[in-house]
């Protein structure tokens, strides 16, 4: 088996007295789309924010490629490879399309700019069309595309991404997990993909985890999960 690019190690995340994980395993390995499913407040948003080192588990571990970054600040954990599109976007709403990419690219080598930028037109040709535009004038679809290009800019090894798809319609779900897949297998990213849209998600990743309130209650491959019983009666009779 290849290196774990990204490992969790009995991971203990608590929100004040409450404790939002309890005792979270995971493992990517480099190369991998791996997925973590679950309802509406089961901790998956958390775990990608302790992954992130904010906030910080109070037991356990976070390992980037074996090395144990768990007390880092998140600038540090960041400059590991890592690049993090979150929840609702985030994007620099007064900023142009090309200055919220420009930002991604604050931490890289200036001499990669150009290609790194043809390749997120390429991958988001609309992006290319709206470069001018403020990025609040986007769609949420053009926003969520500047969102992951933006990541892409920082030239990561590792991109997380927090619920992609989330109101979305369905044209634009089915793009944005194309280029995922297409960054992962061209660009040799590995991606760890936080989803309610478990179908999707599934039938993307090579692995997946189903989280129920604060733990891990199932993984398997993608494949295994799409057919597991208890995941279609949770997560896909009602859409799929």
């Amino acid at each position: 088996m290849s290196a774990s690019m990204l490992a969790a190690r009995g991971v203990h995340t608590f929100y004040g007295n409450i404790e939002a994980l309890k005792g979270v395993d995971i493992d990517v390995q480099t190369g991998e789309i791996v997925t973590l499913i679950g309802a509406n407040g089961a901790g998956k948003s958390t775990l990608l924010m302790t992954i992130c080192g904010n906030p910080r588990p109070r037991e356990g571990q976070i390992l980037v490629e074996g090395e144990d970054v768990t007390g880092l600040p998140t600038y540090q954990i960041m400059q590991r490879g890592i690049a993090h599109a979150p929840e609702g976007r985030r994007i620099f709403p007064r900023m142009t399309v090309l200055e919220n990419l420009q930002m991604g690219a604050l931490t890289t080598d200036p001499a990669h700019f150009s290609e790194d930028l043809d390749r997120v037109y390429e991958l988001f040709p609309i992006l290319k069309e709206r470069q001018r535009q403020r990025g609040g004038t986007l769609s949420g679809g053009e926003q969520q595309m500047l969102a992951i290009g933006r990541a892409l800019m920082s030239r990561p090894r590792l991109l997380l991404l927090d619920e992609p798809s989330l109101g979305l319609a369905p044209m634009i779900v089915k793009q944005i997990f194309r280029v995922i897949r297409e960054v992962n297998e061209r660009d040799r990213v590995t991606v760890f993909l936080v989803e309610q849209n478990a179908f999707h998600a599934l039938r993307l990743a090579h692995r997946g985890y189903v989280m129920m309130n604060g733990k891990i209650a199932l993984s398997g491959t993608g494949r295994e999960l799409l057919a597991n019983a208890e995941v279609r009666a949770a997560y896909l009779e009602g859409g799929h």
